[in-house]
């Protein structure tokens, strides 16, 4: 494990403990649904994951589902159930666990906050309208949040001189476009169904403020 490696492990775990107060424990703790949701995304992410495409190592794309996963357990939670799914490829070898720090920071650190964000200021300056839920912080949150996770991951690869930025250019961010309307539509068909089907399993939806009742 390099320097820069081992500094990014340690910011990372700094941040989740930081962000996995006392309470978060004794909610998971008090509630088994949560519990459930937590584990069920955590495996529900590892084939969305683990189906990548890329033509040279660290430079692959797949899509992330952190938007759904911001949405309906909260930013605190959605840091922690994406470990246990970089824990469970890197043990088959998907993933480098050297790199757990980076992938940790850039790959759900950054998203979850970048979908939280668009959440808030969704719910600060738009209508509280089911469609704006959708739409917004559902449909376009996921096509921002991969946009910010692929930029971050070039900037990563070329300021840290792992490959020239012209293969960079030509072999990942051309990729990019490609995924911007998959990722926006898996978030918002999770998200609409989740709010029609199950809104009380969802930490951001409340029925009166988006339905009215």
């Amino acid at each position: 494990m390099s320097e820069g490696q081992l500094a990014a492990l340690i910011c990372w775990l700094i941040l989740l403990l930081l962000s996995l107060h006392r309470s978060v424990w004794q909610t998971l703790h008090d509630n088994p649904l949560y519990q459930h949701l937590l584990l069920g995304c955590a495996i529900a992410l590892v084939p969305l994951w683990y189906l990548r495409a890329g033509l040279h190592e660290g430079l692959e794309v797949h899509f992330l589902g952190l938007t759904s996963l911001t949405l309906l357990l909260g930013w605190r939670l959605a840091l922690l159930a994406p470990c246990l799914t970089l824990l469970v490829l890197g043990y088959f070898g998907v993933t480098n666990l050297a790199d757990f720090g980076w992938q940790g920071l850039i790959g759900i650190a950054l998203p979850v906050a970048t979908s939280w964000l668009l959440f808030l200021a969704s719910w600060a300056f738009l209508p509280r309208h089911l469609f704006v839920y959708i739409f917004v912080a559902a449909f376009l949150g996921g096509a921002v949040t991969i946009t910010v996770k692929v930029v971050a991951s070039a900037l990563l690869m070329g300021l840290g001189g792992s490959y020239p930025w012209h293969t960079i250019l030509a072999d990942y961010l051309s990729v990019w476009p490609l995924l911007l309307f998959p990722e926006a539509l898996l978030n918002g068909m999770a998200m609409t169904v989740l709010a029609i089907y199950r809104p009380h399993w969802v930490y951001t939806f409340f029925d009166r403020e988006y339905l009215g009742r």
